[in-house]
């Protein structure tokens, strides 16, 4: 029983500092509650409890009450996070979340086991091996998907418009993702694929587009952010800049209206105007989203293809005193428009669906970048 009253008082004291008075006998009713749960359930459940993991089950539950990006890390979740795997783990390759207790993807990234084998952005992942998720933290989700090099999982997924479940073999690799690719497509239109925002990539940008208009007669420019699920806010900045002159960016705002921030487009269009398609699909999330609804708001590029993802917030991590942390969404994106991207996402201009798996550039299922490709050779 004093297990109960030391957790429910630290809950009191948690809580209450952050609340009105006017609401004190309401949490006060609320927190009692939650112990007499906790009671019962020690003291009644078929099996034998362990408490700890409850207690990190229930603070768990309270975060991602809030979204699907909040969560708890336990210690060992958030020192395996920080510690580098030195070659002896691998993974899939896929960009994540949580939603209605099953794993999301959010998207697969280029050239990795998971992109090949077939997953989709959008798949719901409700097993692993013979584990059902449901119930499953995201972190143990992730975990369950990590593995020795060379090892093979087997996925469960529904797909949206699927009446049946799909099952995917994967062998695990180690996932290098090469960000930036370049191609000259039909002599005078310059193809840039990113897939996804690291510290390098605007970096690779600028230094491919000098390198396209210093060796050849670039006519447009095709900016290809499917299935790019994010990354460094500073990297979207960068490379919306690229081709624009000025105007807002992004604009964030959180529950301090002192944290809230602007940033502005530098003069300098590297592309000196060229026309702009950028492409997008279910898979373009969080960064992928900023700079094409930079660039749309303000009229600098055609948008084609699907609505993107929809995650238009900032998380923080945040470590906790027992060695563990959360991941707080503490922000959340704002177009130049004034419009938040928040299961909204980015509509196109042209709505054009998708074909086929992969984004080969020569490849005749790429529905929308034939599109593009006719669409600006007139």
């Amino acid at each position: 029983m004093k297990y109960y009253v030391i957790i429910i008082f630290f809950l009191k004291s948690l809580f209450f500092t952050n609340h009105s008075v006017s609401n004190e006998i309401d949490i006060y009713k609320k927190i009692d509650l939650f112990g007499e749960v906790l009671e019962k359930i020690n003291e009644e459940y078929v099996d034998e409890v362990n408490q700890s993991e409850s207690m990190d089950s229930a603070i768990n539950g309270l975060l991602q009450s809030l979204d699907p990006y909040s969560a708890y890390m336990s210690p060992e979740i958030f020192n395996e996070m920080q510690t580098e795997t030195s070659g002896e783990f691998g993974g899939l390759g896929i960009e994540v979340s949580m939603e209605s207790g099953v794993v999301k993807v959010i998207s697969p990234i280029d050239d990795t086991p998971a992109s090949r084998a077939g997953i989709k952005a959008g798949d719901y992942i409700v097993k692993i091996e013979d584990t059902q998720v449901q119930g499953k933290t995201l972190s143990e989700a992730v975990e369950l998907m990590r593995g020795p090099i060379g090892t093979s999982i087997e996925l469960t997924v529904r797909r949206r418009g699927e009446k049946k479940a799909i099952k995917f073999n994967i062998a695990r690799e180690i996932i290098k993702i090469q960000s930036v690719k370049t191609d000259l497509l039909d002599n005078d239109i310059g193809y840039i694929r990113l897939t996804s925002f690291n510290e390098n990539s605007s970096d690779q940008i600028e230094y491919k587009i000098k390198d396209l208009e210093k060796n050849h007669t670039i006519r447009a420019y095709i900016l290809d952010l499917r299935n790019n699920p994010g990354g460094l806010l500073s990297q979207a900045i960068k490379i919306s800049d690229f081709f624009l002159e000025n105007g807002e960016i992004v604009s964030t705002k959180s529950r301090q209206s002192s944290e809230n921030r602007k940033w502005f487009a530098k003069k300098g269009d590297l592309t000196n105007g060229k026309t702009l398609i950028v492409l997008i699909n279910y898979g373009s999330a969080s960064a992928s989203e900023i700079v094409a609804g930079a660039l749309k708001d303000h009229k600098r590029a055609i948008i084609l293809g699907e609505n993107s993802f929809g995650k238009g917030s900032v998380q923080s991590i945040i470590p906790l005193k027992n060695k563990g942390a959360i991941r707080l969404t503490v922000a959340k994106y704002y177009l130049p428009s004034g419009k938040s991207i928040s299961e909204v996402g980015v509509s196109p201009d042209i709505e054009i669906s998708e074909e086929g798996n992969e984004f080969k550039i020569k490849s005749k299922t790429d529905n929308q970048l034939n599109y593009a490709i006719k669409l600006l050779k007139g």
